[in-house]
């Protein structure tokens, strides 16, 4: 018996590890999207035009990325998202180096969920508006990519099949506090004021740390040895073989995190534009749809788990590069949605809600398939000296992404919607084709000096 099982004592055929992990994740995931639910809106409708003057450094830092000037209020609120959101999934290569090198998983995420904490409070205020990002990002990169290499740590490294359905449940764990997250604190801003709704993302993410806390017990101890470290061999050739086909699978995600995470920023603008939100009990926040995709993701995830036990037993569940293709198709698809949604329409609040909705739901079965899998992916392929550093690497892809994301949603108002949503797909449909065609040849990389798996 590995020391993953020793700690961790099993629950529905899964480590009791796993659903500490899932539910420390769901508290930190409902903080950050809440947050992040409300962050273009704030800046579009109430920071950027009324109080961008009490904001420490944001004259300095709009200076800095608009040097041809005449940038809008969209296009600065889209890039400052975009290399938000893309250094939030940098640092967690910091995070993972950090917790190979000096201090371990555990502490680090302890540290991590800290900084989130005085993140969410910062945004609180105006002054400290950028202090909050930095706070988050940092935070962030601690906790996420360590977190998400602890999941790996419960499974034996040759049971493919249910460390995917690990990663799966994990995931769902994130998606349960990104649904909920924006529907509460979008709520309390609307109600209340945005940094009310800003200070509940903090008070949440303490309950991220205690449930942390309650769960160490069941997680394994981590801690590096240097001595051990120096010591340990270096990667063979077919460990080095199977790291460089992890690093081109991992940049192969690269198309799939511009086309949906395009939703969390534009796509929140473009509902607050031209859905029409009103219902017979009023007029719902826009901040709501940054919830869908993970209803979407939540609704999928056991119809995808029956699915892939049911292909698994027949020997016919797609290879996990293959879900990565198929995950990547879905979401250009999604943004297919929001296109023929707006086609023909101009107006104000002239799109039915239904093309939204569908678009938000389709693009959260799409994130089902290729996120998830990705991460099991690196689980199963890292060497373990370097697991948790190339988990870091992993969110490398959204950070790139992210970037590229913020760029091309400041576009947005230069284009018609429905324009600007074909774009959109069409950066997920090139991902897709490139991943399908190169399917078989990644997967046997991945493979090389593993066990033999069975057909």
């Amino acid at each position: 018996m590995d020391r993953a099982e020793q700690t961790s004592g099993k629950w529905g055929g899964h480590p009791k590890g796993l659903y500490y992990l899932a539910f420390t994740e769901t508290w930190e995931r409902f903080s950050f999207y809440g947050m992040s639910a409300l962050l273009t809106l704030y800046m579009v409708k109430d920071l950027l035009p009324l109080h961008a003057a009490e904001v420490f450094g944001l004259t300095t830092l709009r200076s800095l990325i608009d040097l041809r000037g005449g940038m809008t209020d969209i296009g600065f609120a889209a890039i400052v998202y975009g290399w938000y959101a893309g250094l939030v999934y940098f640092t967690p290569l910091l995070g993972g180096w950090v917790a190979d090198r000096l201090l371990g998983a555990k502490r680090t995420v302890l540290i991590g969920v800290l900084l989130m904490s005085a993140g969410h409070l910062a945004m609180s205020f105006y002054s400290t508006f950028l202090l909050a990002l930095f706070l988050l990002i940092l935070g962030s990169g601690f906790l996420k990519g360590n977190i998400s290499a602890q999941v790996g740590t419960l499974y034996p490294r040759a049971d493919e099949s249910m460390r995917s359905r690990g990663y799966a449940i994990f995931s769902t764990g994130i998606n349960i506090g990104a649904a909920s997250g924006p529907i509460v604190t979008g709520l309390i801003a609307a109600i209340y004021g945005w940094h009310t709704g800003f200070a509940v993302a903090a008070v949440l993410m303490m309950l991220a740390l205690v449930t942390y806390l309650v769960g160490q017990r069941h997680l394994p101890d981590n801690l590096p040895v240097q001595r051990e470290r120096e010591k340990a061999p270096a990667l063979t050739s077919a460990e080095r073989k199977r790291v460089a086909t992890l690093l081109l699978v991992i940049a192969l995600t690269i198309p799939a995190e511009i086309t949906y995470p395009m939703v969390w920023s534009i796509g929140i603008l473009w509902v607050d534009q031209y859905v029409n939100l009103t219902t017979p009990l009023g007029v719902i926040p826009s901040s709501w749809f940054a919830s869908m995709d993970s209803i979407g993701s939540i609704i999928s995830a056991p119809i995808l788990m029956l699915l892939w036990s049911w292909q698994a037993k027949r020997n016919q569940e797609p290879a996990s590069v293959t879900k990565q293709g198929i995950g990547t198709a879905i979401v250009a698809f999604a943004a297919l949605i929001f296109a023929y949604g707006n086609w023909g329409q101009s107006a104000a609040n002239s799109v039915s809600a239904g093309w939204a909705i569908a678009g938000w739901l389709v693009m959260g079965l799409g994130w089902m398939y290729y996120w998830p899998t990705t991460l099991a992916i690196v689980s199963k392929a890292a060497p373990p000296r370097v697991a948790s550093t190339l988990m870091g690497v992993a969110f490398l892809s959204p950070f790139v992404a992210h970037v590229m994301a913020g760029w091309v949603g400041s576009y947005f108002d230069k284009m018609s919607p429905s324009t600007f949503w074909v774009m959109d797909a069409a950066i997920g449909a090139a991902g897709a084709t490139l991943i399908l065609l190169l399917r078989k040849r990644l997967q046997k990389g991945l493979e090389t000096g593993l066990p033999t798996q069975p057909a």
